[in-house]
């Protein structure tokens, strides 16, 4: 049945695709680069790593970009919580040159545009942060994210996102 619903609502799983989906992810687009698969469902994007394949929420991609037949994808980690925000760093870029993208790249732009409910960008001593409010793929729960800039004091930013996620509670 499940089979029938994939190939229904979403592309096949590439040949030679390592990861395991959940029984409720289905592919949406899919591409190959030399490193291997590269899989977009509904729960995030899954990456091909040294000895198999990694899923990525859509909620931790923080940028994603297309150029000249090369997805370059910047992935997001929970560094700390501040209340009920979470503290954020992004991680190196990870480029995949793409042989036949098909739509993966167009698929990969508009979920994680999707996931993004509102952003704000708040100047502090030392630089500045960013406060992301996104959906979590797969619940309809949210999470504000927090991702300061280096050189920014994170005992200031870390007093504003529990402040900033208490009143985002409050009017929910």
């Amino acid at each position: 049945m499940l089979g029938w619903l994939r190939r229904l609502v979403g592309d096949e799983t590439p040949d030679g695709f390592v990861g395991t989906l959940a029984d409720d992810e289905y592919v949406l687009a899919a591409a190959t680069a030399e490193q291997g698969h590269l899989v977009a469902t509904r729960f995030g994007l899954w990456l091909p790593e040294p000895g198999g394949a990694r899923r990525v929420g859509w909620h931790l991609i923080s940028k994603a970009t297309w150029d000249d037949d090369v997805l370059t994808v910047i992935e997001a980690e929970e560094t700390g919580r501040a209340g009920e925000s979470t503290l954020i760093a992004d991680l190196l870029a990870k480029r995949f040159t793409l042989r036949s993208p098909g739509k993966l790249p167009t698929v990969v732009r508009e979920r994680v545009s999707e996931s993004i409910r509102a952003r704000y960008c708040k100047e502090l001593p030392g630089g500045a942060a960013w406060f992301v409010q996104r959906s979590i793929p797969g619940s309809k729960d949210e999470v504000l994210q927090v991702r300061p800039e280096p050189g920014v004091d994170e005992q200031i930013v870390a007093e504003i996102a529990r402040e900033a996620a208490e009143q985002l509670r409050g009017e929910a």
